[in-house]
């Protein structure tokens, strides 16, 4: 066996024709062999995250012009892209008040003003702060259905998913929102998470006809949001999107409209057609940085996995089968078994709620969270992901114990923590219908 899979490592290197991008296709002969190789190879194995430091979170306070500060904000941000933002439209954002961290926006200079305007008026918030990857081929499909967990099947021009990509253990790697333009599969999540994804992916493309790029640069992008966003939106372009992750493409411009309690929308396209759509949308909304933004992911209880929390959960944990983000139906992919068999043979003991905390600064994801009652030698839960709210305090995604959340207090970081205060998401805690598990 070791002769033969090195002959077949062999065919690799020396092969001329292969696409060195796409960790080219080996022989047909080697093939079983070196799937089942990397199979127990990578078993367990995490998927390669950037080294953390003080600037991938916003865990300092931001000064102002003014020389006041904001306490400590904490959505997730990208390190130094290899792909930055687009000059022209860092230059278009400047010329609106942005004030930058790296290639991300910041704030609009009164961070304390967005985050109250993010909940109560119309918002506009630039996304250079997430990316993009771009999976396109004859075999695309075929490809991400066999290694992300929902039915990319059901994914058209017209309508969108949010999946996950998990480790053979079956645990989250990454997340994503999934549409599709131009035949192409865009996959969004964010940037720090961009180049490690890309690398595990390509591992697995073996024979497939399959081309998976970072496409972060290729479009302007930015989220709309408020009480009348749909509206608003509406009057600017005509037709938009009517449901959760239904997609339209109009004169070059795609929008997606997201879940949450308000009309919520992500847009990309080139420069030009979005320069004129953020001007005209301007009018009524307030341009915001990425934290406000964040916070209304937090609301609407649909988690970003980044880093800290990669390879820390079960989809059920962070409630993907709840969303459409999981298909008990579609067949294998990697960590299906795993996924299955907790839906099936298993009994979920931790789920993803909405909480608040009253912290001296703001929790960090995968945080550990204590309780008296738990007994599982693993904490009662972790942080997901948290945002400060404009009542004070910080409001938050926590995976924690069932049984710990319904018997006794949650405590943050230490048995003596601060406190936290937990609610149900948005969204029902029921199971998917039986047809979707036969």
């Amino acid at each position: 066996m070791g002769l033969f899979l090195w002959f077949c490592m062999l065919l690799l290197a020396f092969r001329p024709d292969r696409d060195d991008r796409n960790a080219a296709a080996f022989r047909p002969a080697c093939l079983p062999v070196l799937v089942r190789c990397a199979d127990n190879h990578n078993a367990g194995a995490q998927l390669p995250q950037p080294t953390a430091g003080p600037a991938d979170h916003f865990r300092r306070r931001l000064r102002l012009t003014s020389g006041r500060r904001l306490t400590t904000m904490c959505a997730p941000m990208a390190a130094k892209a290899a792909n930055p933002m687009k000059p022209e439209w860092k230059t278009i954002l400047a010329g609106h008040g942005a004030e930058f961290d790296h290639d991300s926006v910041a704030s609009f200079g009164n961070p304390e003003r967005e985050l109250r305007m993010v909940t109560t008026g119309a918002v506009l918030a630039d996304l250079s702060h997430t990316g993009l990857l771009a999976v396109h081929g004859a075999d695309a499909q075929t490809f991400l259905q066999g290694q992300l967990t929902s039915d990319v099947r059901e994914i058209t021009a017209t309508h969108g998913q949010l999946s996950g990509y998990c480790s053979p253990k079956g645990r989250i790697l990454a997340n994503f929102l999934i549409f599709e333009r131009d035949d192409t599969y865009y996959l969004r999540l964010p940037r720090q998470q961009v180049e490690s994804a890309l690398k595990r992916l390509r591992m697995f493309v073996l024979m497939s006809k399959v081309t998976i790029e970072d496409a972060s640069d290729r479009w302007v992008r930015f989220g709309f949001a408020g009480p009348q966003a749909a509206e608003q939106l509406r009057d600017r372009v005509g037709a938009i999107p009517l449901g959760a992750d239904d997609v339209i493409s109009v004169n070059g411009v795609t929008m997606v409209r997201l879940r949450g309690e308000q009309a919520r929308f992500e847009i990309y396209g080139e420069l030009e057609p979005m320069h004129k759509l953020w001007s005209a949308l301007d009018v009524h909304a307030a341009p915001v940085g990425m934290v406000p933004w964040s916070l209304l992911d937090v609301r609407a209880g649909i988690p970003v996995i980044v880093a800290q929390t990669a390879d820390a959960f079960v989809p059920q944990m962070i409630n993907m089968q709840l969303f459409g983000g999981v298909s008990f139906k579609k067949g294998c992919y990697t960590g299906q078994e795993v996924v299955a068999r907790m839906q099936y043979l298993g009994k979920l003991k931790r789920r993803m709620y909405r909480g608040r905390v009253h912290a001296p600064e703001c929790p960090e994801a995968g945080e550990t969270l204590f309780s008296d009652t738990s007994a599982s030698g693993q904490g009662a839960g972790k942080i997901v992901n948290a945002a400060p709210s404009p009542d004070g305090g910080y409001e938050l995604l926590a995976v924690v114990e069932i049984g710990s959340r319904e018997a006794g207090t949650i405590h943050l970081g230490s048995p003596d923590g601060p406190a936290l205060e937990l609610s149900d998401p948005p969204y029902p805690f029921s199971e998917p219908a039986l047809a979707d598990k036969a």
